[in-house]
């Protein structure tokens, strides 16, 4: 579609562009048409041009508390990431089971945080399954009391675990989101991965497809990490690590309440 055919359409679109009221798919498509027809573009610029004058009059605003604490989590998986792509020598086991995806991945864990804080789902995710984001987002709202909340992906950061912390009842509740599924002689386990130290046991896990598991805020606190093993069945001491093969991973990130 032509749209300096249609100026009255292409400006009531572009003035809706620009205050932010054109959403969704529809948004997307005329990012795409601006691209292609440089008269969209000239329209956009023109609404967005005529709207920025209004900001001058607004007072300024102090951003929000969680804004803040978004911004520090998404340094923090950088960080991680980067840290990730350069295995140093004597580092454990934990460090070098997977060459991660680190782009993919920190993009679908900064996703995870964006849905908790009540932030625009990123469309990168959004498009890996619709069904599956409406998952997440009716568990989180089920779980209004969660403080730390993390996606725990395979080395094809495809998500398949979803773990919240409630510490009001001191309850860590993961729901699975992908499919896979251990054979009946074998368990899931749970660690959390410190800065350092050894890897700690969060619990093993049942079959079904929600399971939870008691755990205090002093477990996870300050633990970036969560990693889930192939045991065998009933798992094995804590004391000693995995023994099994890691399958998911991902960053704990704690929420602001």
């Amino acid at each position: 579609m032509r749209f300096q055919d249609h100026p009255e359409l292409l400006d009531r679109l572009a003035a809706s562009y620009a205050l932010g009221t054109l959403r969704g798919g529809a948004r997307r498509r005329f990012e795409t048409v601006a691209r292609q027809q440089p008269a969209v573009q000239r329209a956009c610029q023109h609404w967005q041009g005529r709207l920025a004058g209004l900001t001058e009059l607004q007072p300024a605003i102090e951003p929000p508390a969680y804004v803040w604490t978004r911004i520090h989590n998404q340094l923090q998986l950088q960080a991680q990431t980067a840290r990730a792509m350069k295995p140093a020598a004597g580092n454990g086991w934990w460090q070098s089971l997977f060459v991660w995806r680190s782009v993919a991945a920190a993009g679908a864990l900064a996703t995870v945080a964006a849905v908790v804080v009540g932030l625009q789902v990123n469309e990168d995710l959004r498009t890996q399954s619709g069904a599956q984001i409406a998952e997440l987002r009716q568990q989180l709202q089920a779980t209004p009391q969660i403080q730390y909340v993390a996606v725990l992906a395979d080395d094809r950061s495809t998500a398949s675990m979803l773990v919240t912390f409630d510490p009001k009842n001191n309850t860590l509740v993961l729901q699975r989101v992908g499919s896979y599924q251990e054979g009946r002689d074998k368990s899931l386990q749970l660690w959390a991965l410190p800065p350092a130290g050894a890897p700690r046991s969060l619990g093993v896990l049942g079959q079904g497809p929600l399971v939870k598991l008691t755990a205090g805020e002093a477990d996870v606190r300050e633990v970036p990490t969560l990693a889930i093993s192939l045991e065998p069945l009933g798992g094995v001491p804590g004391a000693g690590g995995p023994t099994g093969p890691v399958l998911f991973k991902g960053s704990l990130i704690q929420r602001q309440l």
